[in-house]
């Protein structure tokens, strides 16, 4: 996911893709602790997606 794909969308959509974004952390993490995550660096992606999404979301609350 780039910045550019999100930063036109309305708060409201992206604060549905942070949550789901949040929920799809939390299994890749539960993974992990369990030893079933093969690809560890679905870690940082989500993270830095998460990240994007709440910048987008900062950048429109202040327009």
């Amino acid at each position: 996911m780039k910045y550019t794909d999100i930063q036109d969308k309305s708060v409201e959509d992206l604060t549905v893709m942070l949550k789901e974004k949040k929920i799809e952390l939390f299994t890749l993490k539960a993974k992990q602790k369990t030893m079933q995550l093969t690809n560890t660096s679905e870690l940082r992606v989500a993270k830095k997606d998460i990240a994007r999404i709440q910048t987008a979301i900062t950048a429109n609350a202040s327009k």
